[in-house]
């Protein structure tokens, strides 16, 4: 067997790759990034490789790969499923693995305590694979952060040139993956597989709220396409009013167009949650539902302090119209997509939000499925 240093040659999607004690650790922030904000939701979702693939060319029948992945453990909560890896040969799945063991956090929820177990590293083997010439990609768990220990082959590898459009995407959970039940199930990598584009998946869960550090990570990361999907994670916090919630929007689109003067880019609006549609945050866990073991959330906010500033959904759909219509005179390759064309009340109907928040699989598949035909069709502003 060979075995293969895993190098930034071989890692798509990630933006850093830390030297650890037992192998690499993939990062979707770079290292000045991170301490800029010592954010213990940001560490762990940065770290949860959504869109990070080894990919490679080899002729080999097998393929050993050694990992130590991160599994979270909700004190009270349904145990969570293990962390998916997704084996692409030539573009096909060809086989879903799963690594149990690695390292536990325990979390309470009720008050915000955590533990760590440490544990060992798991190796992971395809075979049966044909002894030709093919590129294959490995698709690490979209929500578990995830070391690399070794990558062991029975015949060479070499790294492949990015010969696609790169579109980098950055929005909040629904972008980095919640309720996807695989990585290539997210609907970001369906639309990159739909479009043919290579992905840079920022989408931080619980974490998207016009941080300059993000902006300026954009503004200096290589790419040929740009989305910005905003506004949920600024009301699940209640971080924001609406007098500094517009400067904060300027701001991040200026410090992006400082390094993509003329990359399209697409904004696009929160899509429907009736929790927040007409009720202001901050989201809190819903306790009833916890209690029952179920995993549920809530508004809870005033809507009487909308006037005063508060902000809603319907706030920040109808803000970001402004803005993005505004700048749009002087800035062409500027977009704007309403949300709610990617998931809105008649879909809320058929596909409800089974934790009221988040969107579960076959809605993730909708919601790809409308942004790639509103994104790359002929008179898209995606269009190559």
């Amino acid at each position: 067997m060979y075995t293969t240093p895993i190098t930034t040659e071989l890692l798509r999607g990630a933006l850093d790759l830390e030297q650890t004690a037992r192998g690499v650790l993939p990062h979707r922030l770079p290292a000045w990034a991170r301490t800029q904000y010592d954010d213990g939701q940001m560490s762990m979702v940065e770290s949860q490789p959504s869109g990070v693939r080894l990919v490679f060319r080899t002729s080999a029948t097998v393929i050993e790969f050694e990992t130590v992945p991160t599994k979270r453990d909700y004190v009270g909560a349904p145990p969570r499923p293990d962390g998916v890896y997704d084996v692409l040969v030539d573009g096909q799945l060809v086989t879903q693995l799963s690594a149990v063991g690695g390292d536990v956090i325990t979390i309470d929820l009720m008050t915000g305590a955590t533990s760590t177990r440490a544990g060992h590293p798991v190796t992971l083997r395809v075979d049966g694979l044909a002894d030709v010439p093919k590129t294959v990609e490995i698709w690490l768990p979209h929500d578990e952060t995830t070391e690399l220990v070794a990558l062991r082959t029975d015949a060479p590898v070499e790294p492949v040139p990015v010969a696609r459009r790169v579109w980098l995407h950055h929005g909040s959970s629904i972008s980095h993956g919640s309720n996807a039940t695989h990585p290539t199930g997210t609907w970001p990598a369906l639309v990159a597989a739909q479009a043919g584009v290579e992905l840079v998946n920022l989408g931080f869960g619980g974490s998207s709220y016009l941080q300059p550090f993000i902006a300026r990570t954009i503004r200096d990361t290589p790419a040929d396409l740009i989305s910005l999907k905003l506004g949920i994670n600024i009301v699940n916090s209640d971080g924001l009013r609406l007098r500094s919630f517009t400067p904060a929007v300027h701001g991040f689109l200026d410090t992006i167009r400082d390094g993509h003067p003329d990359t399209p880019l697409l904004v696009v609006s929160p899509i429907l949650c009736p929790i927040h549609e007409n009720t202001p945050g901050p989201t809190n866990w819903d306790l009833s539902a916890l209690a029952a073991g179920e995993l549920r959330f809530t508004a809870t906010g005033n809507p009487d302090e909308i006037p005063a500033g508060k902000l809603t959904l319907s706030v920040i759909r109808t803000e970001l119209a402004r803005i993005l219509t505004q700048r749009a005179l002087t800035d062409p390759n500027l977009h704007h997509l309403d949300g709610l064309e990617l998931y809105g009340e008649k879909d809320n109907l058929a596909h409800p939000l089974p934790d009221d928040l988040h969107p579960d699989a076959p809605t993730l598949e909708l919601i790809a499925n409308r942004f790639t035909h509103h994104a790359f069709t002929p008179k898209g502003p995606f269009t190559d």
